[in-house]
């Protein structure tokens, strides 16, 4: 398990502590065995004595049925704590057939088969008509050793099995005490919630969590959604100068979206010398792997800084050949090239910059030639966003190609936003804005001051410096977090939900007990515990149960989370989360679930929606067979696929033409008021003709009530080619469902197996925000 502060403490000290907890614990056991737990549930924790290594853990069966599971309370208990956990938040388990009472501390927790034989042959709820199950299949559905695809049923088993190992290992590893049997009980309620779709863990956690990824190779890291890194220490002793990048390299390539600043730049010590001439040439063989990669970037940035380095060459040979399988993290090598020119790339960057400072241009280029390199690998890739000053006319001009003609072939790879001030004059910003959407807008001091933006500042956050690509989460330097997705639409009741959100939150706060290979984000993490427990299909839940009872349920499921993270983190032994809550821009996750993506509103009641494929993916040639439309996607035409599928959001759901930009913004504050107190992801869409004038006028109120916002303009061919959701009449929706043959919910599988094709490789995992602004 993960090397923490708390293994600072010596083996000794831990023995004779736990032997002195044992007696103490054994004697208040015994008397506390007849106690009854109360009702109402949100984890597994050990009431009893901390296990000896002779003591029982263990898998079982249930008799849970596939029907959520019934609350019979909907407000929260006071619960006592005790050393091994609150003694009320999970009933004892009853009979339990099958529990293996001999299993030793250390062995693998695993939902039983007779549990999981329940499922089997249930029908996932999949959404849009067969697209979810068709994405499913795509993008998270393993190989098993057998060669064979996931089904939905084994994927969700993987998943929760990999999250409750890693509450095991940790429980076991600071002798707090493991209760196999409670364990089991709430895993089979996780999985129930999961199967159904009440919650989602996020892609990369569908994806990762429980795979070799995480078990054998333990890269915890890949389990989380978003980074952020500054530039602003990037000169200090303790650094080197190619820290950020390799940083922004590195989570890429583990999927993980990166926001970064541009504080470094221009600073006394960022004079660009170049190579030493004087000092000899060494050729670095790049190894075939991710940390190869990274590392050759990070050599050759630092021979730019560092007078005492020569020129550094590279030797591609070991790298493996384009079309090959990637082992562990999926999808198809692109070979050596990508990285060739990157490495050229880097040079002319800081070639250019010979004598001078690092410029604000020069950290951009290098962050987003970074994630070209990844995602033309196409199954990494990634998301980014730069932060830059408001005033700074080189950090706006960035997107501006007739001043930079030189970024438009990478300029795409990131999101811009500038840092705001309350109270700024906007009209100049809000010009740019007008005309192609960028950049966007983060209240930096409302995210440090403020959870939710309710007029009651905590100043938790101060030590934040940024945010992620979608801007749904306040962060600090080289800080993770981890995001999970509820439908409250999805849910019959208020009571329904409640015990989904204890349940997302038990998924999202337990990747905060794996470490990464980052030291610098290991102290940031383990400080702040961070996470978003996030709503999607709000659009939905407005048009059917009306406004009020979002705001109602918005308020009580606050509530509900923050007792739930008092409790899970007494019975854990870590601090509680310094946020809990967000609203994510969503992507491929909310269509396994049929919902509307977070906040936002679709184009239309009818769409084309947009998939991604490798153009090496078997599934490329059984959707053209089928009669849907396949295009090279633009800008990476030599290894992309985009697939066109025509949705039906259902009656009842106003498409954004109907949306005004005013209530747009009006219900990113209210949910940033009543649910978020980390940010909500919100890209307002507008007229530019005749709400274009009113832009800086509406940040100017609402100034006070978000923490970041990004506009995006309608115009009548989009933004940019191929975006995720385009709106279309009922009759192209008809015309282009009557092309399709074979559609039905079932889509997934016809594609995989009915059609005779199975994928011979892990599936190209959508590991990033990909909403409207977020995609790569």
């Amino acid at each position: 398990m993960s090397h923490t502060l708390l293994r600072q403490v010596s083996a000794a000290g831990r023995l004779a502590t736990a032997a002195r907890q044992q007696l103490v614990f054994s004697a208040q056991w015994a008397r506390a065995r007849g106690a009854t737990a109360a009702v109402v549930a949100v984890r597994h924790v050990n009431t009893s004595v901390p296990q000896s290594n002779a003591a029982r853990t263990a898998t079982s069966d249930s008799t849970a049925t596939t029907t959520s599971t019934k609350t019979t309370m909907t407000t929260m208990k006071t619960t006592e704590t005790t050393a091994s956990g609150p003694s009320s938040v999970h009933p004892n388990p009853g009979p339990l057939p099958g529990f293996n009472h001999y299993a030793r501390v250390g062995h693998p927790f695993k939902l039983t088969d007779a549990f999981l034989a329940k499922y089997a042959n249930v029908a996932p709820p999949f959404g849009f008509d067969g697209l979810g199950e068709l994405v499913y299949y795509r993008t998270y559905s393993r190989l098993k050793p057998n060669g064979e695809n996931e089904q939905w049923f084994e994927t969700v088993a993987r998943v929760v099995n990999g999250t409750f190992n890693l509450q095991r290992q940790w429980i076991e590893h600071h002798h707090l005490g493991w209760d196999a049997r409670k364990a089991q009980v709430t895993a089979q309620r996780m999985y129930d919630r999961i199967f159904h779709m009440k919650f989602l863990p996020p892609g990369r956690g569908l994806w990762a969590m429980g795979s070799p990824i995480t078990e054998t190779r333990r890269l915890f890291a890949a389990l989380n959604n978003c980074a952020f890194i500054s530039t602003a220490d990037m000169w200090e002793t303790t650094s080197m100068p190619s820290e950020p990048f390799t940083f922004l390299m590195d989570a890429s390539m583990l999927g993980v979206g990166v926001g970064f600043d541009t504080k470094g730049a221009n600073h006394r010590k960022s004079t660009v010398h170049g190579p030493n001439p004087n000092k000899p040439t060494s050729t670095m063989v790049v190894p075939d792997s991710r940390e190869g990669w990274v590392d050759s970037v990070g050599a050759l940035i630092d021979s730019y800084f560092d007078q005492k380095r020569g020129t550094v060459e590279f030797d591609y040979s070991l790298v493996r050949p384009a079309g090959l399988p990637i082992k562990g993290f999926g999808g198809l090598s692109s070979g050596p090239e990508p990285l060739r020119q990157l490495h050229d790339a880097i040079r002319s960057v800081l070639g250019a910059h010979r004598g001078n400072p690092l410029s604000v241009t020069g950290i951009v280029d290098l962050m987003n030639l970074i994630g070209k390199c990844v995602v033309a690998g196409n199954v990494r890739r990634t998301a980014e966003i730069a932060f830059g000053d408001a005033n700074d006319a080189e950090y706006i001009d960035l997107k501006n190609y007739q001043v930079n003609p030189h970024r438009a072939e990478f300029g795409w790879t990131s999101n811009n936003s500038v840092f705001c001030q309350v109270g700024m004059d906007y009209k100049d910003v809000c010009e740019r804005v007008r005309i192609n959407g960028e950049p966007g807008f983060f209240w930096l001091d409302n995210a440090r001051q403020f959870g939710r933006m309710n007029g009651v500042p905590d100043n938790k956050d101060w030590r934040a410096s940024g945010g992620n690509p979608c801007l749904e989460q306040t962060l600090e330097s080289h800080e993770l977090c981890c995001l999970v997705e509820t439908f409250p639409n999805n849910h019959k009741d208020f009571a329904d939900f409640q015990e989904t959100l204890k349940l997302a939150y038990l998924y999202a706060k337990t990747v905060t007990l794996a470490q990464t290979h980052w030291p610098k984000t290991n102290r940031v993490m383990l400080r702040n515990r961070r996470i978003g427990c996030g709503i999607s299909g709000v659009a939905q839940f407005v048009s059917a149960r009306g406004l009020e009872e979002l705001r109602d349920w918005c308020e009580r499921g606050y509530d509900v989370l923050q007792s739930t993270d008092k409790e899970v983190s007494d019975w854990l032994a870590i601090p509680r989360s310094i946020k809990t809550t967000t609203v994510k821009p969503s992507g491929t996750v909310s269509i396994l679930a049929g919902a509307t993506p977070g906040m936002h509103y679709p184009e239309s009641r009818y769409c084309l929606r947009r998939v991604r494929l490798s153009r090496h993916s078997n599934l490329v040639q059984p959707l053209i067979d089928m009669g849907y439309t396949v295009e090279p996607a633009v800008g990476s035409e030599d290894s992309t696929l985009v697939v066109e599928f025509p949705i039906d959001f259902g009656p009842g759901v106003r498409g954004l033409k109907d949306v005004s930009m005013w209530e747009q913004l009006n219900l990113a504050a209210f949910l940033q008021k009543h649910w978020s107190d980390n940010q909500v992801s919100c890209t307002v869409t507008f007229d530019p003709e005749t709400e274009g004038p009113h832009l800086a006028h509406a940040l100017q109120y609402y100034q006070y009530a978000l923490k970041g916002v990004s506009f995006l303009p309608r115009m009548e061919l989009g933004a940019y080619p191929q975006m995720p959701y385009e709106a279309i009449t009922k009759d192209q929706y008809d015309a282009a469902i009557a092309k399709i043959q074979d559609v039905r919910v079932t889509l997934g599988k016809s594609v995989v197996y009915g059609a005779g094709v199975k994928e011979e490789k892990d599936p190209e995992a959508e590991r990033f925000c990909n909403n409207d602004t977020c995609a790569l």
